[in-house]
C-alpha cells in the first residue's frame, strides 16, 4: 500500500501526460472506461454487496445506505454519466479573449487545468466514477479518499478505470485512491499541499468542517443540503403536493431533497391534510408549528434547530408564513445555501423569490431533486457547491480548470 506522499508524488508527475492529451484520446478512454464498468458489473456489486452489509450490521441509516447502495440500474448510470462527458465539449485550450494593447501586445486568456484535485468523500460509490470522468476530461489528475464504508466498491470501480487506462497506454496515476482509512492518513492528505492543487470534500456537515478547517490545500466547499419548498398562496396545490412528495421521498439521503415544507397560512387548510396523506405511503414523520398542526394536531411539535436540520430521512419539517417576504426571510435564515423552490402562479413572486433566495439553485415550480450535475447537462458532477468563489451549484468540467494569460509581442520591451 503506498503512502499518501507516494500517492501525490504519482499524481504529480502524471500531471503533465494528462495535460498533453488530445481530446479524441479522452474521448476515447471515457468510452472504453464506460464499457468496462458495464463489463464488470458484477465484480462491483459484489464487492459492493460486502460494504452494505456491513454497513447495516453497524446499524447505518436507511437513507445512508441508499447513497451506498449499487446495483446494475446505478452502474449503468455510472457508464452513462462518462458516455455523457465524453460528448462534451473539451474546455481545456479554450481561448476565453484575445485583445490588442497601445503597444501590439495581444493579451488573452486560455483555460487550463487545475493540476492535481484531491477529493474526500462520505459512502458514495458512484461519485469514484463521477470524479474519475470530470477530471480526466479536463487533463487533471486526481486522488480519491472514499470512507471506508463504501473502501470495497471504491477498490473494484478504480481497478477497472486504472486497468482500462494501462490497457490504452495512458497513464493509470490518472486516477489513485487512498486506501488507508486511518485518521492520520486523512490528515495528511488534507496537508499535501506541495502535490495536490485542490481539495474537495463531498459529504456531511461534520466532513466539510473538518476539511474547511484542517486542509493546507485551497477547499471548495460543498455544502450540506437542508433544503426548503415554499407553497405559495397562490400555488396550483396538486402540483405543490406532487412536488413536495417527490422532493422529499424519492430519495432521502441525497443533498438536493426537501427538509422543509413553508407554506402560506392562506393556503394550510387546503393543502397540508392533502400533503399528509400523500406522505403518510412513505410513513413521513411532520414535525410542525402551531399554525400547522391547528390541521394536522396529531404531528410532532417542531423544535427550533428543526428548521436549520438536514433529515437524511422521512422526516419533514412545516412553517407557516403570512407573507413571500416572511417565507424569503425565513428560508434565508435557515438555508445551508443549497437548493430552494416556489410553487406559485404569481409571476411578480416567482422574480422575487428568484432574487432575494441566497441558494445555488433556485426553482420555480420544479422539484429540488434536479440539482445535479447528470440533470444539468454535465454528464456528471464534482459536487454541489455551496460557496460564492469560483464555483456555485453542481460543479462540472468549468469548474474543474482555471485560467492563464496567454501574451504575443513582437519585441517590446517596458520602459
Amino acid at each position: 500500500m503506498l503512502s499518501v506522499e507516494e500517492i501525490g508524488k504519482k499524481a504529480k508527475e502524471a500531471e503533465p501526460e494528462l495535460v498533453r492529451l488530445m481530446s479524441g484520446k479522452k474521448e476515447e478512454a471515457l468510452l472504453k472506461v464506460a464499457e468496462a464498468l458495464i463489463e464488470g458489473t458484477q465484480t462491483i456489486l459484489e464487492a459492493n454487496e460486502k460494504d452494505v452489509e456491513a454497513a447495516k450490521a453497524r446499524g447505518m441509516k436507511e437513507g445512508l445506505v441508499d447513497r451506498l447502495m449499487l446495483n446494475e440500474k446505478r452502474i449503468a448510470g455510472m457508464a452513462e454519466g462518462l458516455r455523457q462527458i465524453a460528448g462534451l465539449e473539451d474546455p481545456i485550450g479554450e481561448v476565453l479573449s484575445m485583445k490588442p494593447r497601445p503597444n501590439g501586445l495581444l493579451i488573452g486568456q486560455k483555460r487550463v487545468p487545475l493540476g492535481v484535485v484531491g477529493i474526500i468523500y462520505e459512502a458514495r460509490p458512484n461519485v469514484t466514477a463521477d470524479a474519475f470522468g470530470l477530471c480526466f476530461k479536463t487533463g487533471n489528475a486526481v486522488i480519491l479518499k472514499g470512507g471506508s464504508d463504501a473502501a470495497n466498491s471504491n477498490g473494484a470501480i478504480v481497478k477497472i478505470i486504472r486497468e482500462t487506462l494501462a490497457k490504452l497506454q495512458i497513464t493509470e496515476d490518472a486516477v489513485q485512491l487512498i486506501e488507508d482509512n486511518k485518521r492520520e492518513t486523512v490528515q495528511q492528505f488534507m496537508k499535501l499541499d506541495q502535490y495536490v492543487d485542490v481539495l474537495i470534500p463531498r459529504g456531511g456537515a461534520g466532513l466539510i468542517r473538518t476539511v474547511v478547517q484542517t486542509s493546507t490545500i485551497p477547499v471548495i466547499e460543498t455544502g450540506t443540503g437542508n433544503c426548503h419548498i415554499y407553497v405559495d398562496e397562490t400555488a396550483d396545490l396538486e402540483m405543490a403536493v406532487n412536488i413536495i412528495f417527490n422532493a422529499k421521498t424519492q430519495r432521502i439521503g441525497v443533498c438536493n431533497a426537501c427538509e422543509s415544507l413553508v407554506v402560506h397560512e392562506k393556503v394550510k387548510d387546503a393543502l397540508l391534510p392533502a400533503m399528509k396523506k400523500r406522505l403518510d405511503e412513505k410513513q413521513v414523520e411532520l414535525r410542525g408549528d402551531k399554525a400547522a398542526k391547528e390541521v394536522l394536531p396529531d404531528i410532532k411539535d417542531a423544535q427550533e434547530d428543526d428548521w436549520g436540520r438536514e433529515y437524511l430521512d422521512y422526516i419533514l419539517s412545516i412553517k407557516t408564513v403570512s407573507s413571500i417576504e416572511e417565507a424569503i426571510e425565513h428560508i434565508n435564515r435557515y438555508n445551508t445555501g443549497h437548493s430552494e423552490a416556489i410553487i406559485t402562479n404569481d409571476y411578480t413572486h416567482a422574480q422575487k423569490f428568484l432574487n432575494e433566495i441566497d441558494a445555488a439553485a433556485v426553482y420555480v415550480n420544479a422539484s429540488t431533486r434536479f440539482t445535479d450535475g447528470f440533470e444539468f447537462g454535465f454528464g456528471a458532477e464534482i459536487g454541489i457547491s455551496t460557496q460564492k468563489l469560483h464555483a456555485r451549484g453542481p460543479m462540472g468540467l468549468l469548474a474543474l480548470t482555471t485560467t492563464k494569460y496567454i501574451i504575443y509581442g513582437n519585441g517590446q520591451i517596458r520602459k
